[in-house]
Formats: C-alpha cells, structure tokens, sequence
C-alpha cells in the first residue's frame, strides 16, 4: 500500500490485496496495469485523486461500472480512479428525488427506487455503472416515456481536472450542466446525480417472437411499421442472427394493455417460437446480466438510424451469424428540443447494435473482421452513432458539427490540458 502525508484514499499497486480485481473490467479482452488505483470512498478522495494524479504526471483513468468496451477506464502505467465504493442511493419517494453517488450500478439505483413503485431511465443490464451510462445519455426501457437518463437528472456533483468541487444545474453552471447532457466524462468526475422519478409501478411485459429467416425481410417491415405507431410505453425490439429472426417489445406498465400489441405481431409471419412474459420491473432490469458476465472478450460496432429503408433491412438480413439488434427510439427522446443537452440525433428511431463475445484470444482477429465488416454493409443508411457504443471510431459520429464545436469550446473552459482524455475525447479547441 501507498502511505503519503496528504489525505487520499486507499492506493493500490500491483501486488497488493484487491488491485487485480480492481483492474479487471467487463471485456476480457482488457489486460492492462495502472501504476496505482485510487478506491475512492468519498468526492473529497476522488478529488485528492485527480490532484495527486495530476502533480505526478499520470495518465488519468476512471472506473465505475467497467463496461466501456474499450476499456478507456484502465490506464496501462497511470492513475486509475475507482469509484465503486461509492455505491450509495437515497430516495425521497415524496418528491420522487433520487441522488446517486458516481460509483454505484444501475441495480442499487432500480432496487432503492423500486421500493416506492418508483423508476427512472436506466440501462438493460443491472451492474451496468449509472455514471457512464448517464454521461453518454443513457438509453434504457423508460426512455420513450421519460426521455433519456440524462434528460432526468436534476443536478451533478463534479470534480474538475483542477481538483475542484462544482455544481451544475440549470441555474449553475448552466452550460457544463448542458454538457455534461450526453457529452460524456469528458469535463469532470461526477460524484453525485441527482434523479428525477417517475411513478412507473412494478409490472411489465416482455414478448418476443422468432420467424425463419426465409420470412425476414417481411417480418422486420411490418415490425418497423407497427413501431412507428407504438404507444410510447412500448420500445420495439428486433434481434437477427443465423437463420432466426426475432421480434418484440418491452412494455413497462399495465400489463392488460400491453398485451393489445400481441395480436399485430403474431400477424407478421408463421411464429415458430413465441414466448410473451409478465414480469417485475427489477427482474426486467436484471435478466440478461448472466449473459453479460465478465469472463467474455467482447467487440461490437453500433448505428443511428432515422429511418429503416428496405435496403437497410436487406442489409441486416446479410448476418453472418453474429448478433445483431434494433431498438426503437423516439416518443419523450425526441420531445427534447435538440438544443437542450449534448446528446445528439435526437431524431434517431431505430438503435443497431452488432456484438460477439467469446473465450479464445486466437479467434480475436477473426471476431473482430466479423463485426466490423457487418456494420460497414450498414454504414451507408446510418445517421450517426451512440456516443457510448463508439469503439475506435471518431467522436464526430456522436454529435452534429455545430454540437461538438460547442462542446470543444466548454472543454477548453473546463478541462484545457485535456486531462480527462480517457473516455470518448473531445479535445479542446
């Protein structure tokens, strides 16, 4: 351990008791070695961090939930500041308030929430880290009712690259509050949110119907039309990968009328496997984390698309058999006047996610051609891409020109030595 006569919290380095398991993130594939890993427990330690960091010239990483699929968060050589001892929810079910520090996982923020018959927009997958989830937009099953995550927070608790504390709101510091909207970690360590809730119950419906590919394309065009009329408690879910296609919904609320949309669905082919659920809210948010276990090495490539044209389809039909999945946005995402915040493609109706996992680090090169060369047969009917599924691809996809020239511009104010260059960059002007 790292003994120093400064305040600071609890140093790892390579040997000691929990630094491996410190630096171990959700893709396999990460195999790297911070010089020292900074567990911070509270703002006034990860603000100790950052000016530590800082006065020794280190690469600066931060940690939260680890599902970067990069890795960003794990700096070979550097500083990694991790914030998963500070894990803790509060909610006021009155003012239906929920504030969060910047290391807990979306599962601790649905389960204090849940409580109360409360929810706000969150990831699919529970020990996803809300930070990162957050900072990037956060799309999850409330979005088309409640807009995205970072539409719902009320206030951030930021550390600043100078060691500082700050708080952005709509009243102060407005244009970091816009900022930090979408435009990721780029401008600072967010120690604490605060959530605004909704009333969303306990219950939903998950329904999904697979079709032989020999009906695909027919299948997935009446899918795109019937998501377009959707009410906004419903998000479309489309899935293809070798000979079956896959469609369905979330549908979080009552359950009776959810079950209005079955009928269409079934209609849009010969159903050779159905399986339609009722369940609870935390079980929706908890049934693929198995799936998304940590032992996996990982590669995928995202797209927005404003619209699905029949070409875009009989491109996604091309599926060499590794997964790939649409997500219906609009509804309360679009309500946002795009001026608002940071995120951007505001305008997005479908998400498409390409993604492999696996065990072997020799089917690396082979996995990865895969996938890359999916999503390029895509490329040509997307509109830009979500900041927090780029992998090595430039930022530019995740924001209009005139957006990141503004971002660029509050970097330059916020961070100018671009200390916090880990995450999806935005360089200073």
């Amino acid at each position: 351990m790292i003994t120093t006569e400064i305040q600071l919290p609890v140093m790892l380095q390579a040997g000691d008791p929990g630094y491996d398991e410190a630096r171990t993130v959700w893709n396999a594939m990460i195999e790297r070695r911070p010089a020292v890993i900074a567990r911070c427990a509270s703002t006034a330690e990860v603000a100790a961090a950052v000016r530590y960091g800082r006065s020794r010239s280190l690469e600066i990483g931060v940690r939260c939930g680890g599902h970067n699929i990069a890795g960003l968060a794990v700096p070979d050589g550097g500083l990694m500041i991790d914030l998963t001892p500070m894990g803790a929810v509060r909610v006021d079910p009155v003012r239906r308030l929920a504030w969060v520090q910047g290391g807990a996982l979306l599962g601790e923020l649905d389960r204090a929430a849940q409580e109360h018959g409360l929810a706000t927009t969150a990831g699919n997958v529970s020990h996803t880290g809300v930070g990162g989830l957050t900072l990037g937009g956060g799309m999850g099953w409330l979005a088309r009712r409640y807009g995205l995550a970072c539409d719902n927070v009320v206030s951030y608790e930021v550390v600043t690259a100078d060691g500082e504390v700050v708080r952005a709101a709509a009243d102060e510091n407005p244009e970091l509050f816009w900022g930090l909207r979408g435009g990721g970690g780029n401008f600072g360590i967010v120690t604490s949110f605060e959530f605004r809730l909704h009333a969303v119950g306990t219950s939903t419906v998950v329904a999904d119907f697979a079709f032989s590919a020999d009906e695909g394309f027919a299948v997935l065009a009446g899918w795109r039309e019937l998501s377009a009329t959707a009410p906004r408690e419903a998000t479309f879910t489309a899935y293809v990968a070798g000979d079956v296609v896959r469609v369905g919904f979330v549908w979080v609320g009552d359950p009776v009328a959810g079950a209005s949309l079955l009928p269409a669905l079934r209609g849009l082919g010969s159903v050779v496997e159905e399986d339609v659920r009722e369940m609870s809210y935390l079980t929706l948010q908890t049934r693929d984390d198995n799936v998304q276990g940590h032992r996996y090495r990982r590669y995928w490539k995202g797209h927005y698309f404003t619209s699905l044209p029949d070409e875009a389809l009989r491109a996604l039909l091309r599926n060499p058999g590794i997964g790939a999945s649409l997500q219906s946005y609009g509804g309360a995402i679009a309500d946002v006047p795009d001026a608002d915040a940071a995120f951007g493609h505001r305008d997005t109706a479908f998400e498409f996610v390409t993604a492999t996992r696996w065990e072997d680090p020799a089917d690396d090169a082979e996995r990865i051609a895969t996938v890359r060369a999916y999503a390029a047969g895509l490329e040509p009917y997307a509109s830009g891409a979500y900041v927090n599924t780029l992998n090595g691809e430039p930022v530019r996809r995740a924001f209009p020109a005139a957006k990141l020239a503004r971002l660029r511009a509050l970097k330059t104010v916020w961070d100018p030595a671009n200390v916090f260059h880990l995450n999806q960059n935005i360089s200073p002007s």
